[in-house]
């Protein structure tokens, strides 16, 4: 009896230990943003931001403002003015606190046990913080109605709704194991040297 529970120790000792380094090293919203902060100087993730936020504030305008700009000859402006912003301080600190605001939010999506209404619902990110810091940087530059763009929330899916019961049960299961996993492997332990003859 003793040999199958230290044997069974042994077993349970690396996927304890495995689980439980996957459940906490995904449940830290710190290292996720220190992981997350190098791409804000990736020139694709730049021009994928240049381009969203670019055509969300066309968008914008052409829906609030009586002023049709012509997108051919504006768009380009546009997106270099983002791009640009992407290059500063200001942006890599608003893409940490993205990054983070974000995390959270798939953790409690992932934690959530689903009232039926939460669960139709994808996580996204807001890119409005964004708009408004170019929208600042165009008032400043004194372009034309650059104070008048209105600054409307731009959400991208993060985590499709279609996912995310699967990755609740997945994440769920996680955690238990990450907890139980190593508490079992202790008890397996103790018990199995408890009932050796020869405890050394």
């Amino acid at each position: 009896m003793s040999a199958a529970l230290l044997a069974l120790t042994c077993l349970l000792v690396p996927f304890g230990a495995l689980a439980s380094w996957a459940a906490y090293e995904l449940a830290d919203t710190g290292r996720y943003v220190t992981v997350m902060a190098p791409l804000a100087a990736d020139p694709s993730v730049r021009e994928a931001v240049a381009d969203t936020v670019g055509d969300g504030i066309l968008r914008a305008v052409g829906q609030h403002l009586d002023v049709r700009p012509v997108p051919g000859s504006v768009r380009p402006f546009l997106r270099d003015v983002v791009r640009s912003f992407t290059q500063t301080e200001a942006f890599r600190l608003a893409w940490d606190t993205g990054n983070q605001v974000t995390h959270d939010a798939v953790l409690r999506a992932l934690r959530d046990e689903g009232d039926g209404t939460t669960a139709a619902q994808p996580v996204t990110v807001d890119f409005a913080p964004v708009t408004d810091q170019v929208k600042r940087q165009l008032a400043r530059d004194h372009v034309p109605l650059a104070a008048r763009i209105p600054v409307q929330h731009t959400a991208v899916s993060v985590l499709p709704a279609g996912e995310l019961v699967s990755l609740r049960k997945g994440f769920h299961v996680l955690e238990v194991a990450g907890f139980w996993l190593p508490v079992a492997a202790v008890g397996c332990a103790a018990t199995g040297i408890a009932l050796a003859v020869r405890r050394r």
